[in-house]
């Protein structure tokens, strides 16, 4: 159980969360133990389960402070760099993606943790599938201003496009290929340019 949300935590576990947040995207979750998030953010393994109830729910408060990040970091990149609805905005999110994982050396944080976590209960799956399914939404959502009015449609479109930028986080650690993501962009722009040929 999550006794703290990330914007009502005191000092102590703001550094429990931070501490936490870098070794579970350097290590794995499943490597690092309380112990050592509770020396890393200098406090007790006591007052992390008084912040948190469980390495679980802080797993799931990482998952979910990393998701309102990554959200608000397209949102403000798509309004600065292609504020206009149009195959531009769409192909924005492939380059804001690239931007943010410019310095994540170990790729998809969601990834990598439902290579853990998935198939259980862990509460963290639902943190996961929730940023899945906002990315589709948000590409099936950039479609349909861009001009694709049928939903059945602009849907199968989305999920296509969301198919191209998970596999490109995937292909560019996994795969060894870096560029990936800009492979998957070349992609989604000639699904672009079929699906709104008028």
């Amino acid at each position: 159980m999550v006794r703290q949300r990330s914007t009502e935590l005191t000092p102590a576990g703001q550094r429990l969360l931070d501490a936490a947040s870098a070794l579970f995207y350097r290590h794995g979750i499943r490597a690092v133990g309380v112990e050592a998030i509770a020396e890393a953010a200098g406090t007790t393994k006591k007052t992390l389960y008084d912040r948190f109830g469980s390495k679980d729910a802080l797993v799931a408060l990482y998952l979910g402070r990393r998701f309102e990040r990554s959200r608000v970091f397209t949102a403000v990149y798509l309004d600065e760099h292609a504020p206009d609805p149009g195959p531009g905005r769409v192909l924005a999110v492939y380059d804001a993606l690239a931007e943010w994982q410019h310095e994540d050396e170990r790729g998809c944080a969601f990834v990598n943790a439902y290579a853990e976590i998935g198939g259980t209960e862990h509460p963290g799956v639902a943190v996961i599938r929730a940023e899945n399914e906002w990315i589709r939404a948000l590409y099936t959502r950039l479609v349909t201003e861009a001009g694709l009015d049928d939903p059945g449609e602009a849907a199968e479109l989305g999920l296509r496009l969301t198919l191209l930028h998970e596999g490109a986080l995937v292909t560019m650690t996994a795969g060894g290929v870096p560029d990936a993501i800009a492979h998957a962009r070349d992609t989604a722009a000639d699904l672009l340019e079929l699906a709104l040929r008028t």
